[in-house]
């Protein structure tokens, strides 16, 4: 299941293009409906629109890099796939952080 489409993909910022910013905007929510993981996407490589850049919670709570694809291909324990928050409005990354406590 494709979990961004066209116009998503077009607003999202090129990889390293935030990395100066303290505060970036994530642009995008995905999560597992039967379990604890979020993905909040701030980058995607432009080139091959597989490689995030993003904030991650899960078993701890970080920064890093994901795979597109193999969140697309991914199930929980339920047999549930990753889905797109469709109500998810752009927000800095402070504000979800504040949102964990």
């Amino acid at each position: 299941m494709k979990l961004l489409n066209k116009e998503l993909l077009e607003k999202l910022p090129n990889l390293y293009d935030t990395e100066e910013i303290k505060n970036p905007v994530c642009h995008v929510k995905l999560f597992t409906p039967d379990s604890s993981w979020t993905w909040y996407i701030i980058e995607i490589s432009k080139e091959n629109e597989n490689t995030c850049y993003g904030y991650i919670q899960g078993l701890e709570n970080e920064l890093g890099y994901f795979n597109l694809s193999e969140l697309e291909s991914l199930k929980g324990p339920l047999g549930l796939e990753v889905e797109r928050d469709l109500s998810f409005k752009p927000i800095k990354l402070s504000i979800i952080k504040k949102m964990e406590l």
